[in-house]
């Protein structure tokens, strides 16, 4: 390996140190508690070495969001092979929710803080890419479905929207414990059974 490679090598690996770092601080004190100090602090590193690779906290944010999609995607990608749509898009929202259950801290990252967002505000990029790629996706399946008889009289991308909005609420709840208290025999196995009635009924459609 070359000095140029060995250099770049270390660059990506105090990179990830990091952003390993700052996943750990975030998850154990909470996003508003931990500092780009802190987070040098836990790496034996100066503040300046961490703003050498990100401007702020949510540049961080935003590269973690960004990691949080590219597993995602990955776990995705086992279900290309599915050739029925149907079943297809009955397992990705299974997987979707398995993700979010398995990751509770990364999904509210990815779908519910500002942080990402105003990153990509502030350097004036119009598109969320790894939001895009993810709902190319489940559209792409939802018209496969159409195209082969089912949903019909429906349109594909409100369709879409309205699969991933259904999932995304139920995931957000059961992350916020909001399915405790509110006279829900068994909220435990609530998520579970309410995408099995759901995957009855778009059966039916």
């Amino acid at each position: 390996m070359g000095i140029a490679d060995r250099k770049a090598r270390e660059k990506e690996d105090l990179r990830n140190l990091i952003l390993k770092s700052a996943k750990k601080l975030f998850v154990e004190k909470g996003v508003e508690q931990t500092t780009i100090r802190s987070i040098a602090e836990s790496i034996d590193y100066s503040v300046g070495t961490v703003y050498l690779y990100f401007k702020d906290k949510n540049a961080i944010l935003y590269a973690l969001h960004s990691q949080g999609f590219s597993q995602l995607s990955g776990d995705f990608k086992v279900l290309y092979n599915v050739s029925d749509p149907l079943e297809r898009l009955k397992a990705l929202c299974k997987v979707y929710i398995q993700f979010a259950g398995d990751n509770p801290d990364m999904y509210d990252l990815m779908f519910n803080l500002k942080a990402p967002m105003e990153f990509l505000d502030a350097i004036n990029e119009g598109e969320w890419n790894e939001g895009k790629g993810a709902f190319d996706v489940l559209h792409t399946t939802v018209k496969q479905c159409i195209s082969e008889g089912h949903f019909t009289g429906h349109k594909s991308e409100p369709l879409a929207f309205m699969v991933w909005s259904l999932v995304h609420g139920m995931c957000s709840l059961e992350i916020s414990k909001r399915c405790i208290g509110v006279n829900i025999k068994n909220p435990e196995t609530i998520v579970s059974e309410g995408f099995a009635e759901f995957a009855k009924l778009i059966t039916r459609l």
